[in-house]
C-alpha cells in the first residue's frame, strides 16, 4: 500500500509538471522572479507556484504580492522540477497566465 502511494504521488507531481510544460509552450507562462513579479502586478497571473527551495525574503514577497491581489499561491517541488518544466536550467518561481491551465494545475495543487 505504502508503494501504490508513493507511485500516486509520483503521478499526481508529473502531472502538475505537465501542466506547467504545457502552459510554457503555449506561451501563457512566465519564470523567473523579476518576470513573475511584473505579471503579478500588471494582474496578468492567474497562478503563481513558488519553489520550496526559496528563500524566506523570497516566499514572503511573493506570499504578500498574491494575497494582496488576491492570487493563488503554492509551494511546489524543487527548482530544479520548476526549471525542467518549462525548459529552463533552474527556476525558483513561475506564474501561469492562462485561467484554464491555472485552474487544471490549482486542483491538482490542492489535492497534494
Amino acid at each position: 500500500m505504502i508503494v501504490l502511494k508513493r507511485r500516486w504521488k509520483d503521478l499526481q507531481k508529473d502531472k502538475i509538471l505537465s501542466y506547467l510544460g504545457f502552459a510554457t509552450r503555449a506561451r501563457k507562462a512566465v519564470s523567473g522572479e523579476f518576470s513573475v513579479e511584473k505579471s503579478i502586478k500588471q494582474r496578468k497571473a492567474k497562478l503563481v507556484i513558488v519553489s520550496e527551495e526559496a528563500s524566506q525574503n523570497t516566499r514572503k514577497k511573493f506570499t504578500d504580492m498574491c494575497e494582496f491581489r488576491k492570487i493563488p499561491l503554492y509551494f511546489f517541488g524543487t527548482g530544479e522540477e520548476l526549471g525542467r518544466a518549462c525548459g529552463k536550467d533552474f527556476r525558483i518561481s513561475m506564474a501561469v497566465e492562462d485561467e484554464g491551465l491555472a485552474g487544471a494545475a490549482a486542483r491538482e495543487l490542492s489535492q497534494q
